[in-house]
């Protein structure tokens, strides 16, 4: 599975972005991480296909929203009231059979990355 990312870019604090990810393939579960500079990469939102189950960061609950379009090869993330704090590089991933919940925020429960799209707000 080939994944893409899109859709990242530069913009101030209270603004919205949304990012894609294009994948060849539908997959059963699909995930936004993020890497802010200097800091390990973190969980952000997954999405499970089959439930249509979403989960988030605490941190961003009410402010983003993950989703995938109706043929379920491409996955969104809707940014809503940014902050300086979400600057990162944003990756997808995904994993073509179900990730079990407690599972769905690990990164290594998820086999196939996107290149990552950067993602700066600034104050």
């Amino acid at each position: 599975v080939q994944l893409q990312a899109y859709g990242g870019g530069l913009v101030q604090t209270g603004d919205s972005l949304r990012l894609s990810c294009a994948a060849s393939e539908p997959t059963a579960s699909m995930a936004w991480f993020r890497q802010a500079p200097g800091l390990e990469r973190e969980f952000v939102a997954a999405i499970r296909r089959g439930d249509g189950n979403r989960y988030y960061k605490d941190s961003v609950k009410g402010r983003f929203t993950i989703s995938t379009d109706n043929a379920k090869s491409t996955l969104y993330l809707q940014m809503n009231a940014l902050k300086p704090e979400d600057t990162a590089v944003y990756y997808c991933a995904a994993k073509l059979s179900r990730v079990i919940t407690s599972a769905l925020r690990l990164e290594n429960s998820y086999n196939y990355w996107g290149q990552g799209t950067l993602v700066t707000v600034s104050s």
